[in-house]
């Protein structure tokens, strides 16, 4: 894979090269160039430093990498890889065939980020509307019960980590370069 040498940065980032989206209400409806409007991609987004995939020899329908951070950007404001295929104005099937290609890793590395990125952004807007509707929408309630039974199944009470605790083991070793049982049994 060839090395990528970062380009330096302007003093004052504009926004990267504008790119066609789908203006459209009803999303299907974006048939012809006349569909999309400008959509800015900012310049500065960490999710899109990655190495996009290039064509080798790119058709008028090839999914170029200026269409490839788009979707990455749009990927990470939703959350939902159908809205943001739609916003590009690309088929899920070309969007997933690409992203399985051979020499596509960053690619697909950056998708899986900005999957990330949307679930987060999708709960804490769950969050926020189940906040301001629980008193008076049992719905929201329920809403409001899933998400944090989903949200952040990783995190930890620190009032729990002690020695014993995964997470006390993992740290310990991190910070020592052995496990706690190799120093039980040298004691």
């Amino acid at each position: 894979m060839p090395e990528r040498t970062p380009s330096p940065a302007p003093p004052s980032t504009p926004p990267r090269d504008t790119l066609l989206v789908n203006k459209r209400k009803t999303q299907r409806q974006a048939t012809s160039r006349v569909a999309f409007a400008e959509m800015l991609i900012p310049e500065d987004d960490p999710l899109l430093d990655f190495l996009p995939y290039c064509h080798r020899a790119p058709r008028g329908n090839s999914i170029t990498p200026d269409v490839q951070r788009a979707f990455i950007y749009q990927l990470a404001m939703t959350g939902i890889v159908t809205q943001a295929a739609t916003k590009v104005g690309k088929s899920l099937e070309a969007l997933y065939k690409l992203r399985e290609r051979p020499g596509a890793e960053d690619f697909r590395r950056a998708w899986d980020a900005a999957l990330e990125w949307g679930r987060l952004r999708l709960e804490d807007c769950a969050m926020e509307r189940a906040i301001h509707e629980g008193a008076h929408n049992p719905r929201a309630n329920a809403m409001i019960c899933w998400v944090l039974q989903h949200r952040s199944r990783h995190m930890v009470d620190a009032r729990q980590v002690k020695r014993g605790h995964w997470l006390w083991e993992r740290i310990h070793h991190e910070i020592t370069g052995r496990w706690s049982e190799e120093e039980e049994e040298e004691a």
